[in-house]
């Protein structure tokens, strides 16, 4: 058991989902920066001082009877059950910029995966055996078949 740990611990895959899991970390962490402190205080500047973090409706008062909170913790605090939709706007605006940018470096890593469309391709399959073979080859070296196109 001990032995098959090691090899799954030690797998390319693994070691590759544990350093995605800490590099999106630690791009969540700047995500969530980047909407809190640059992008939500404009919006909010925009939007007349709007400040979605404190948008939220009492469902039901606290415990004192009080319905007017000024922030969602004082009414957490008075015990209130609060909707708080602001903090819901704050974290699908995150998710937004989250999934923008991951699609942009997929889509610059598949970029880079692409062959250039002017280089003539190195290889081919085999019509026979359908084993990949030098383009030059004019005789299959895994099934002896020799190649038309090639021998021409």
């Amino acid at each position: 058991m001990w032995k098959e740990f090691k090899e799954f611990a030690v797998k390319g895959s693994a070691v590759d989902l544990a350093v995605g899991v800490i590099i999106g970390a630690a791009f969540g962490g700047i995500v969530t920066s980047l909407v809190k402190d640059i992008l939500m205080p404009p919006l909010g500047l925009a939007t007349g001082g709007l400040d979605f973090s404190n948008k939220f409706v009492v469902l039901k008062a606290g415990v004192d009877g009080a319905t007017n909170f000024a922030t969602p913790a004082a009414a957490a605090a008075a015990k209130a059950v609060t909707l708080n939709y602001g903090n819901f706007v704050t974290v699908l605006i995150n998710f937004i910029i989250v999934a923008f940018c991951i699609f942009l470096v997929v889509k610059a890593m598949n970029k880079l995966k692409r062959p250039a469309p002017d280089t003539a391709p190195s290889s081919k399959d085999c019509p026979a055996c359908t084993m990949t073979i030098p383009v030059k080859a004019s005789r299959c070296p895994h099934c002896t078949t020799e190649l038309a196109a090639a021998a021409r």
